[in-house]
């Protein structure tokens, strides 16, 4: 187990933790690192560490009501291949809430896991190599 404080750990209030282990380490190739589910697990991609909390955790329970709903924000996960990630996605089932958009930075489009929080899936555009002097 990597020190907790080598990652950068965002907070998602689930209603079903098993659920969102499974989501995240069989579709989005992150790891599982601690679980005490139902309450609380924790997996990890590279340097973010994504806490699943659910509704008996103390994350959620210090959560005031009003702002205890998934969607608000999201984790951006960086991809090679855009479309081939879309096509695998897809094969399996899974929802997506925007159409694939394209802007100067890149492409990207939007997924949710089993409880509605978003993670969106992001293709840098390329880029000229910069000139050499």
């Amino acid at each position: 187990m990597t020190a907790p404080d080598q990652y950068a750990s965002v907070r998602y209030l689930v209603d079903d933790v098993q659920a969102g282990i499974d989501f995240y380490t069989t579709h989005l190739g992150f790891t599982l690192n601690t679980s005490a589910a139902p309450a609380f697990a924790d997996v990890v991609r590279g340097p973010l560490r994504l806490l699943l909390s659910g509704p008996a955790s103390s994350g959620a329970r210090a959560t005031p009501a009003e702002n205890a709903v998934a969607g608000h924000n999201r984790i951006h996960l960086t991809v090679d291949d855009l479309d081939a990630e879309i096509a695998r996605l897809r094969t399996v089932g899974l929802p997506f809430r925007s159409d694939m958009i394209t802007g100067p930075g890149g492409r990207q489009i939007l997924l949710a896991d089993p409880a509605g929080n978003l993670i969106e899936l992001f293709q840098p555009a390329d880029r000229p190599a910069a000139p050499t002097r």
